[in-house]
């Protein structure tokens, strides 16, 4: 008989979580506004709002912590965390930051201006905050197969060429960089083939234009294409990213997803140019180039994070268990985007709640009624994440209306797994009970999702 499948990892300290009822769960998310964000962690018993800083860390990651050294400027950690980013990235300038989005405010402090165009595959809210923020516009160039959650490409994450081109043909004055989100989380974590890449810098070569990578689950990138992309099967995870680096100018990174960290970010360049413009923006809104937003203890921690990261086992350990939330979910007939993503498990609202109309927060609505049901948090990815249009201030209805279940690295066992599937099975068998959505009371002018509020219509 063959031996089944298991983590290659022990439990070495556990923390306590709280089962509360579910008259106390109807009341909590009522006082919370009905926005997820709002909750204590106390109220919540699986919690898949995010994988970004919610990971466990391993003892070596501990023990570098230790090591961390907390000068000011020079610091000894500053170069192990430089060295990690040249030699498994091949990154020589790099700036520290506290997490990605700041990493995406300095660098665009340099590179976007009002005006400006950014065309992507499925610009994150952090990215198109950002971008909109400069009163610039990003345009999605994800591949149609994207928006399809039946339909089984293994890379849904991809730029469609011909979009891209389309988009620097008629605007390429206004197109300061090309940015390539691996994995491509808002279409459901979906990863980026490393032809895609080629082609995307084939592409940016041709009309004279960098390329910047979001980088926050590059590793996982890196093994959908170890075991999707048949010439690249025999490359080790590492050997792999290197090749999918080579053909980027600029990375930004929020290390709390595949480093494995509870707080950190960077900017890989090659160019020094731009190293010391960004230097200045750095100064100005995360520290010294030396540590930037982080502690030592922390780029300890984040470059043995990478090393680790980038090992298959980890990845496999990681992404197995993502799947196996999938698989039960299937199992339950709720309807997700497959195949599954590499850090969670998107579940399509407009398939599990069609009879809805798209004005009432689908997905919001399914995952506030996961959280009555289970006290699972997870998080909407559809129309209260798209904002409103700039121009018009109506709100944007994306291709895809998704409940994101992201999960933390190393923190929950497939028991809970199983107990999330149940949940969400529970609420997928009385779905046809919901038959309102929801109405928005209050919110911010942009990145409203995190501070929303809501009421049930």
């Amino acid at each position: 008989m063959e031996l089944p499948y298991a983590e290659s990892f022990k439990i070495k300290m556990v923390e306590h979580i709280h089962r509360s009822t579910k008259e106390e769960r109807l009341q909590w998310i009522k006082e919370a506004k009905y926005n997820l964000f709002n909750l204590r962690s106390e109220q919540v018993f699986v919690d898949l709002l995010t994988d970004s800083g919610t990971g466990a860390m391993s003892d070596r990651q501990w023990s570098e912590m230790m090591l961390g050294d907390e000068s000011y400027a020079g610091a000894s950690s500053y170069f192990k965390l430089k060295n990690a980013i040249k030699n498994i990235l091949g990154f020589d300038y790099f700036l520290p930051t506290h997490q990605g989005r700041a990493a995406e405010n300095v660098l665009f402090s340099v590179l976007v201006k009002e005006g400006d165009i950014v065309p992507g595959n499925s610009h994150f809210d952090t990215t198109k905050g950002h971008i909109e923020f400069r009163k610039a516009r990003a345009i999605d160039c994800t591949i149609d197969e994207a928006f399809d959650t039946t339909l089984k490409h293994p890379f849904k994450g991809n730029v469609d060429i011909d979009k891209l081109e389309k988009v620097l043909k008629e605007h390429n004055d206004k197109v300061p960089f090309i940015i390539v989100t691996i994995t491509n989380n808002t279409a459901g974590g979906q990863p980026v083939s490393l032809q895609n890449l080629r082609e995307v810098r084939a592409v940016a070569d041709k009309y004279g234009k960098i390329v910047v990578y979001d980088s926050a689950r590059f590793a996982e990138n890196a093994y959908f294409i170890k075991t999707r992309e048949e010439a690249f099967a025999q490359l080790s995870i590492k050997e792999i990213t290197k090749e999918m680096f080579a053909n980027a100018d600029v990375m930004t990174m929020s290390s709390k997803k595949d480093a494995i960290v509870n707080m950190g970010g960077f900017i890989g360049m090659r160019s020094e140019k731009l190293f010391q413009e960004a230097s200045v923006f750095n100064i100005m809104f995360e520290g010294f180039i030396t540590y930037g937003g982080m502690s030592g203890r922390d780029m300890n921690a984040l470059a043995q994070g990478l090393d680790e990261g980038t090992e298959f086992v980890v990845l496999q350990n990681r992404i197995e268990q993502v799947a196996y939330l999938g698989r039960k979910l299937v199992e339950y007939g709720v309807p997700v985007q497959e195949p599954f993503g590499g850090h969670a498990i998107f579940v399509d609202a407009k398939r599990f709640l069609p009879h809805l109309p798209k004005e009432e927060y689908v997905a919001q609505t399914l995952a506030i009624e996961l959280y009555i049901e289970g006290g699972v948090r997870g998080v909407e990815i559809g129309t209260l994440l798209a904002d409103r249009d700039p121009e018009t201030r109506k709100d944007r209805f994306p291709k895809l209306e998704l409940l994101r279940l992201a999960v933390p690295r190393r923190t929950y066992t497939n028991n809970h797994m199983e107990y999330v599937a149940v949940a969400l099975g529970n609420v997928y068998a009385r779905r046809k009970s919901i038959t309102s959505g929801m109405k928005i009371l209050k919110e911010a002018p942009i990145m409203r999702h995190f501070t929303v509020e809501l009421d049930r219509i």
